[in-house]
């Protein structure tokens, strides 16, 4: 068990009308469609989230870094990005509005560094670093190649559209090195932001019995998940990179990847 859920595993154990285990953190890197048709600006938003539960919202750092890969080629988006407010069921908190610019066909990897988040129940401090993807005019590109981040999933399947009753396999990275053992926290996102409204849409499942849906990685790294439903799937290797320490108290640095999901029709 990492630091973080043996924090918490020990605040629930000392009180006895604790509730069952907290939701899962998931921080969004959200389009509408992950397969874009024609050249333009793609809308984006920026949520640190509970998106299976449609539960509470976290305040959003500015971000260290936040940039789109194409071609191999980095575009900085950091100047596309504009506060927002996202309201969830149960508050509202600090997101990001922005746009990527999608010119060539290819695949576009949104890559965000955020700031790290404290989290006073746990007495420590979380950063997700995340990748998404995008697709335009199904040529693909880049999706096979890792990003040489801190820690990164590297996707073994195209992450911009899985089938719905297939599955998916991931390699969980630390500085560009296999991570054994790694808790891989599974994430559905059953209440998918509104763009217009920054609110969330009416969820389409509810957060499955028993907790948060967890995988473990192997002694090389990989991992695999039957993805059940049609939508966007979040995987979240918690404490999986290098970094243990922020401001004087324990960070968990995850990894977050974000693949899409297609009924067959």
């Amino acid at each position: 068990m990492n630091f973080r859920n043996l924090v918490l595993a020990s605040i629930v154990a000392a009180s006895p009308l604790a509730a069952p285990a907290a939701e899962a953190h998931f921080q969004l890197i959200y389009s509408e469609n992950s397969q874009i048709d024609r050249p333009g600006d793609v809308p984006l938003k920026l949520v640190f989230w509970h998106p299976f539960e449609n539960g509470h919202v976290m305040d959003m750092g500015k971000p260290i870094a936040f940039y789109a890969v194409s071609h191999g080629e980095r575009i900085d988006l950091m100047d596309r990005l504009k506060e927002a407010t996202f309201t969830g069921s149960e508050n509202a908190a600090a997101a990001f509005d922005a746009t990527v610019p999608v010119k060539r066909a290819g695949d576009y990897i949104l890559v965000l560094e955020p700031a790290p988040y404290y989290e006073e129940s746990e007495d420590i401090y979380i950063q997700q670093i995340t990748k998404a993807y995008l697709n335009r005019s199904e040529l693909p590109t880049d999706w096979t190649e890792p990003q040489g981040l801190p820690t990164e999933i590297l996707p073994l399947n195209k992450p911009t559209n899985i089938i719905a009753g297939s599955t998916f396999t991931g390699r969980v990275l630390a500085e560009g090195e296999p991570v054994a053992g790694a808790e891989i926290e599974i994430e559905y996102m059953a209440a998918e932001p509104d763009m217009a409204t920054s609110t969330p849409k009416t969820p389409t499942a509810g957060p499955m019995k028993g907790g948060a849906v967890v995988a473990i990685s192997d002694a090389n790294g990989y991992f695999t998940f039957g993805i059940p439903k049609a939508g966007y799937w979040g995987f979240a290797a918690l404490g999986a990179g290098p970094a243990t320490e922020h401001e004087g108290k324990e960070l968990s640095q995850d990894a977050v990847i974000w693949i899409r999901a297609y009924d067959i029709e």
